[in-house]
């Protein structure tokens, strides 16, 4: 239960990171590694930016309540199982196949290589550690235990 509560912390403090990148604008998209594509759009006043952060903010919500479900700290959610081992696998190949990806594509994301290229491992280990958690807890739940 202890990796479900520190990936509920870590997913929950990522979304409310997102948030916050909505609020500090397009120095944020910039800082965050969002691009400047996106950074540029914000800057321009449009609302794509926001659409797409909100949505990755909300996404990352539901998956920390799932977490915390899953380590007995909210209530019983359906299929908390099924949806744990998924996220795991999300943030697992997020953090193995997300600097590969990138390096192999015809991004403008990378124009700015050296800047880029410590975002993608640096968020690239934070994805692995929060999937191995995922993973560690879907593996380890047991629905039938009681919430406590």
């Amino acid at each position: 239960m202890k990796a479900l509560k520190v990936a509920g912390i870590l997913t929950a403090i990522t979304s409310i990171m997102h948030v916050a990148i909505i609020i500090g604008g397009a120095e944020w998209y910039r800082f965050f590694g969002a691009g400047e594509e996106m950074a540029v759009m914000s800057e321009e006043g449009s609302i794509y930016p926001t659409v797409i952060t909100c949505i990755i903010a909300i996404i990352l919500a539901i998956w920390s309540t799932y977490a915390f479900s899953g380590a007995k700290v909210v209530r019983k959610l359906p299929l908390t199982k099924v949806v744990l081992s998924l996220v795991a696998l999300v943030f697992l190949a997020r953090g193995l196949l997300g600097i590969p990806v990138v390096i192999y594509s015809d991004s403008s994301y990378m124009s700015e290589l050296t800047e880029s290229m410590m975002f993608m491992v640096v968020s690239s280990l934070i994805c692995l550690i929060i999937g191995s958690c995922y993973g560690l807890g879907a593996y380890n739940y047991k629905p039938d235990e009681e919430n406590t």
